[in-house]
């Protein structure tokens, strides 16, 4: 039963599809919300860099996106998937600390 389990868990993983997830990168004079990259899902199309633009972003690129916590990402679609509402990382700041 167990094997039955773990080859059954195997062939779902596998059969899902990998949807990756690529950033923009945001230049100068790009809305606080995407002060440094915009994520969005799948291929490079002028819909995603349109998404981007319309949360603010000033396109100056592409590049992975990081998981540092000190950037600032905004996400280009308004349909968030739950995935993308789980993986969200709040900025911390320190009172007095302004960067």
């Amino acid at each position: 039963m167990k094997k039955w389990l773990g080859l059954l868990s195997f062939l779902l993983l596998a059969a899902t599809p990998a949807i990756a997830d690529n950033c923009y990168m945001c230049g100068s004079g790009s809305s606080d919300a995407c002060k440094n990259y915009c994520k969005y899902s799948g291929s490079d199309t002028s819909e995603a860099r349109k998404k981007c633009q319309a949360a603010g972003c000033k396109i100056s690129g592409t590049a992975s996106c990081p998981t540092a916590a000190n950037y600032k990402v905004c996400v280009a679609s308004a349909n968030t998937r739950l995935g993308e509402m789980l993986a969200a990382r709040p900025v911390f700041r320190l009172p007095g600390k302004d960067s």
